[in-house]
């Protein structure tokens, strides 16, 4: 038997990870909104959501984030959300949840970018 959890950290198929940000089978959106990320062990900074699912996001970032460590999306209005950094690449990077979003904060997160709130704030 398998048993590859989310905290096992390998990029594989029956990963976390993996699911979360190669299955497609979850709502996965194009957005553009501000909000700040603070990565563990470093200072956190601003930058601009690019897509958002229930398992993740793709954001924008300053300067290459270690793969594997952890974070926390910090959306205005919503709480902070954990989650692993699972890929960089050339400015942009990408989170798995810690755990999924629940449809309602999706869609609230969806409304909240849709009202063009926190996105001219921030200069990335």
């Amino acid at each position: 038997m398998n048993n590859t959890t989310w905290n096992d950290s390998r990029f594989g198929p029956g990963s976390y990870e993996h699911a979360s940000q190669e299955d497609r089978s979850t709502p996965r959106m194009r957005v553009h909104f501000g909000a700040s990320v603070r990565p563990s062990g470093v200072r956190g900074f601003q930058t601009i959501v690019r897509d958002l699912s229930l398992g993740g996001y793709t954001a924008v970032s300053p300067a290459r984030l270690d793969v594997h460590n952890f974070c926390w999306l910090a959306i205005p209005g919503f709480p902070a959300m954990q989650g692993e950094v699972i890929w960089w690449d050339a400015g942009l990077f990408g989170v798995a949840f810690g755990t999924l979003l629940d449809l309602s904060t999706f869609n609230a997160i969806i409304a909240y970018q849709r009202s063009g709130s926190g996105a001219d704030d921030l200069v990335v």
